[in-house]
């Protein structure tokens, strides 16, 4: 089995479209993935002004509402094996943390202290059904997508990492490509990356044809079945 490499050309390739964009073009290049693979809860983006990132994915699960069951030594040697984890990982990465406590979002991991220090080990932001704080001061050009913002870590804690997850709709593997910017995310299965672009473009094309006939004065429903014909033979 080959392994995946996420080139910097292949990487800037995806960056350069928004989250919706690669959508549609996986509806022509998987159209199987065309109801699942996305985030379909609804998400707060923290730098919705930012690009979409676009790095492998790097999982884990937290709980906040109780201490953790481990021994304080325990503890400590969790928290370092999840830190290396992120650090041993493929550069640059995605962090895609499920909150698995029945009350989501009780506590906060992702703060100052943690965007930096993932930062630091080489990943461009998260996807999180937990919360997220100390909004003014995350690291410079960390983006975070959350289910919400609160004040305190409670507990927080990490409980594992590197095994599937599941986030506000969307299932994650350690390794699979995130694409995400301000409207959610979504997995881009290895073997059509490469593909995306040129899909979008058909995408964008069969899109133009119709929206240009709408800004046309005196546009009416022969005119868009016309545009939607012309639309049908773009390939």
């Amino acid at each position: 089995m080959s392994v995946f490499e996420l080139t910097p050309e292949l990487a800037a390739e995806l960056a350069g479209m928004d989250t919706p964009t690669v959508c549609n073009a996986l509806e022509l290049v998987a159209p199987k993935r065309r109801g699942y693979g996305y985030t379909s809860d609804p998400l707060v983006c923290l730098r919705p002004g930012l690009p979409p990132m676009v790095g492998l994915a790097r999982t884990a699960t937290i709980r906040s509402c109780h201490p953790s069951d481990l021994a304080s030594a325990e503890a400590r040697a969790l928290s370092d094996a999840y830190y290396a984890y992120i650090d041993g990982g493929p550069k640059p990465s995605v962090i895609v943390m499920s909150d698995i406590d029945r009350q989501r979002g009780y506590g906060s991991f992702w703060g100052e202290v943690n965007s930096a220090i993932h930062s630091g080990l080489g990943a461009l932001g998260l996807v999180t059904d937990g919360g997220i704080r100390d909004l003014p001061d995350i690291a410079e050009g960390f983006q975070m997508l959350a289910d919400r913002v609160i004040p305190s870590h409670a507990f927080v804690h990490v409980v594992d990492f590197g095994r599937p997850v599941t986030v506000a709709g969307m299932r994650v593997v350690d390794g699979d490509l995130i694409h995400a910017d301000q409207h959610g995310a979504v997995v881009i299965p290895h073997e059509v990356a490469g593909e995306l672009r040129a899909a979008a473009d058909q995408v964008i094309r069969r899109e133009r044809v119709i929206i240009d006939a709408a800004r046309q004065p005196g546009f009416d429903i022969h005119k868009l079945r016309e545009a939607q014909g012309q639309a049908a033979e773009i390939h």
